[in-house]
């Protein structure tokens, strides 16, 4: 069965002392281990962890330089867009197994489309939210100073186009970080009931796929104005999407 803990990691945002991780890759999952030993043995802080790791097998890419201090604050750059004079630009948010989903919906979105796409690997929504909300009270405390910005804002203010998260959860838990996004946001979540099937099909059922990730893109593009709408229309053909089905979550 699977899905059928879509909720679990909105739920454990609600207990104060959890810290909650979604990693993708064997070097997140050692840096966030790495850094709760540290925690919870060595300062002895009043945490527990809840980290969700999956059972499917796929290559392990070394940690980018750099990296450690994004993992553990809950987002970094995983990929930067090499495309020259693209015809629109926009970036990607992925988590856990889905992350792998986002990096190829990038290359569709640069190879087919012409779209610049960085992707961000966003190993807890949970601590970003809790980052945002420190940040936001502390700025409102000191009003004579200027503002501090979010891990999240330091991150996407001085990128360009519409922000696309994709997760294996509802879409609830990237929806907590919304107020700290700095420009138009879409979400793309497994909201609805726990079912068994394969991977690939329930990555399409739940539209996180790679497909879905890329015509929720163009069609942030096409809203803003940088596209023309006839290219979602165009990408949901090419792709063989189904939009006369029933909604996930109703089903």
């Amino acid at each position: 069965l699977q899905h059928e803990d879509g909720s679990s990691h909105l739920l454990f945002s609600t207990v104060p002392n959890c810290v909650a991780y979604d990693p993708a890759y064997g070097y997140e999952l050692v840096t966030i281990i790495q850094d709760g030993m540290r925690r919870m043995l060595d300062v002895q802080e009043d945490i527990f962890y809840y980290v969700t790791v999956m059972n499917e097998n796929y290559a392990q890419p070394a940690m980018p330089e750099g990296a450690e201090e994004g993992i553990i604050k809950g987002m970094y750059r995983i990929r930067r867009s090499a495309t020259k004079k693209p015809a629109a630009i926009a970036q990607l948010l992925g988590s856990g197994a889905i992350l792998r989903e986002v990096l190829a919906a990038a290359e569709l979105l640069e190879n087919d489309w012409q779209v610049a796409a960085d992707v961000w690997s966003v190993t807890s929504f949970t601590e970003l939210r809790r980052d945002g909300m420190t940040v936001e009270r502390d700025n409102r405390f000191n009003p004579e100073r200027d503002p501090e910005p979010s891990w999240i804002e330091r991150c996407l203010t001085d990128t360009s186009g519409p922000i696309v998260a994709s997760t294996d959860y509802m879409r609830s838990v990237a929806d907590m970080i919304r107020t700290w996004v700095p420009r138009s946001y879409v979400t793309l979540g497994t909201d609805g009931y726990g079912r068994s099937d394969t991977r690939a099909a329930l990555r399409d059922f739940f539209e996180v796929d790679r497909h879905h990730v890329v015509v929720a893109t163009l069609k942030a593009l096409a809203d803003e104005g940088d596209i023309e709408r006839k290219k979602v229309s165009e990408a949901i053909r090419k792709y063989g999407i189904q939009t006369d089905r029933p909604n996930p979550w109703d089903v």
